[in-house]
């Protein structure tokens, strides 16, 4: 019998990819969605809505695995302090009910893994390579990944084997960051951000899809991974290369700071700061990642 596993956040960009690799590779999916979806040949929908804290307990009930992608957009909207509390509620109070069901029915997962981000260790311009032992640090961004994974071991007190990805900027085929910039790439307006120094942890979808898969089936892995690439791109670096395949060079000045802030408000912080992450937790596992190249991680995902 195919084991089946369950995914929050489903719908989404990562979510989406992730189903093809799991269907692909045997799993039977299931998806929480807060709307009405007709099940198909191989997804099975359950309806759960966050802000009422309901959810069909039969979809946690059927599921072997659990992966946890549900949470409010961080790059979405400008970050009012009900957005922030938004998105903290949104990751907090989506484990607490899966978390509810668990403990009540005393239901045993194989194992539950939890999206998280290299956000964890702030927004910082330094050189210093962030590892899974790196402390976190207090800013919203820090702050919102480390209520996130509080959420996620309260599902390790009961037991379960619990994995949290901490993500870096996720390159996609037509979707992700990159579905932004294109556009003003594709025009050969795009220009640097701020003054481009700022480190880019990126990682291809594929790479990050194969890490959720690895830690189903690796039941050595347990507790934080970083998913991002442990190499020197920039800001700058990134947009001379995504230039390149539009066939021009950057001849725009940097966006300055001011105005991104103005635009953005606190938000900013996202494109204007960053950090280097290492993966090496991952790959002293024996994960090989695919995509360690950045311009054969964009090539792969503009097709050319």
């Amino acid at each position: 019998m195919k084991k089946n596993v369950l995914i929050s956040g489903g719908s989404g960009f990562i979510g989406k990819q992730l189903t093809h690799l799991l269907l692909a590779n045997g799993f039977s999916v299931s998806i929480l969605s807060r709307s009405d979806k007709q099940n198909t040949l191989n997804i099975t929908y359950y309806k759960w809505d966050i802000d009422s804290l309901y959810i069909d307990e039969n979809s946690v009930l059927n599921a072997d695995y659990i992966i946890h992608l549900a949470g409010e957009n961080i790059a979405e909207k400008r970050w009012t302090t009900t957005r922030k509390r938004q998105i903290i509620e949104s990751r907090e109070q989506s484990i607490q009910l899966i978390y509810t069901v668990l403990n009540k029915e005393d239901k045993k997962l194989d194992a539950f893994i939890s999206a998280s981000g290299v956000g964890i260790y702030g927004a910082i311009n330094g050189g210093e390579i962030c590892t899974e032992e790196t402390p976190s640090v207090n800013d919203f961004l820090g702050l919102t990944c480390q209520k996130w994974e509080a959420a996620a071991d309260t599902i390790e007190s009961l037991g379960i084997r619990t994995v949290k990805i901490r993500t870096g900027l996720v390159l996609g085929k037509e979707d992700g960051f990159l579905k932004k910039m294109i556009p003003v790439f594709k025009l050969k307006l795009g220009s640097a951000l701020g003054s481009g120094k700022q480190y880019m942890p990126w990682i291809h979808i594929d790479d990050l899809c194969a890490i959720y898969l690895e830690a189903l089936y690796n039941k050595k892995m347990n507790g934080a991974y970083n998913a991002a690439i442990a190499d020197d791109t920039t800001n700058s670096i990134f947009s001379k290369t995504l230039a390149k395949f539009y066939d021009y060079s950057i001849w725009l000045p940097n966006v300055p700071d001011f105005l991104l802030k103005l635009v953005l408000g606190e938000m900013a912080k996202i494109i204007l700061t960053g950090r280097r992450v290492s993966s090496d937790k991952i790959e002293k596992l024996g994960f090989q990642l695919q995509f360690k190249n950045l311009e054969k991680a964009l090539r792969d995902c503009l097709k050319v």
